[in-house]
């Protein structure tokens, strides 16, 4: 059997996108289905949606209604979530979300993780804290307490933050997905040479992936 090399997977994305809750859980279902014959690495990016945002985020409810044309629409675009997200096993409880944060320390968080081994499982709950508990993913008690439920130092990471270290590496991160011309979230880059725009379906992700591998 020929051992194939590790096919390495960036994910942009911002953790107040919906769709990125979704597109991850899609690409969980592309992996299982591929299957160990084809090694993955995951690896998250930043991509912030509203980078002007307020450091202490706004009213989630009034920027969004004023953003897509009253509280109709919202109610359309919620409705549609919901009904997405149970197709493939997300809970969105959009009525407990008070405020939408600034989400440049959740990025920072994301990269520090990243050096310590566990990146996917810190998106993972935070997606899971914003999207279902409603929680301020923007308050630095409320990161470090999400990065001591995946096994990382509450005190390491609220120094961390305090110390407003890795800003410079994540804007870097950033620039380079501006660089790529990417405009929405989530956003896949698989080798480097192939992308996915958007939640596709499994398959469309499952495609990508054996093609990329294909070509080794």
């Amino acid at each position: 059997m020929v051992k194939r090399s590790v096919l390495q997977v960036d994910i942009y994305s911002d953790v107040i996108c919906p769709w990125c809750f979704i597109g991850k859980r899609r690409l969980q279902a592309a992996l299982e289905e591929v299957g160990p014959a084809q090694p993955v690495h995951v690896r998250w990016r930043p991509f912030e949606l509203n980078p002007t945002m307020p450091k202490g985020g706004m009213d989630r409810r009034s920027y969004l209604e004023a953003k897509l044309g009253g509280a109709a629409s919202l109610q359309t675009m919620e409705d549609r979530l919901i009904h997405a997200g149970r197709l493939d096993g997300v809970d969105f409880a959009f009525d407990r979300i008070a405020r939408i944060p600034n989400t440049f320390d959740a990025h920072r968080v994301i990269w520090f993780a990243g050096q310590k081994g566990c990146q996917d499982d810190i998106v993972e709950a935070l997606f899971y804290a914003y999207f279902t508990d409603g929680c301020d993913i923007g308050n630095h008690d409320s990161l470090a307490g999400i990065a001591a439920d995946c096994g990382m130092s509450r005190e390491t990471v609220l120094e961390f933050l305090t110390r407003d270290q890795a800003a410079h590496e994540v804007r870097a991160e950033e620039a380079v997905g501006h660089r790529l011309g990417i405009r929405g979230v989530p956003y896949f880059l698989l080798n480097g040479r192939l992308s996915v725009s958007g939640a596709q379906p499994p398959d469309v992700l499952v495609s990508a992936i054996r093609q990329v591998g294909a070509l080794g």
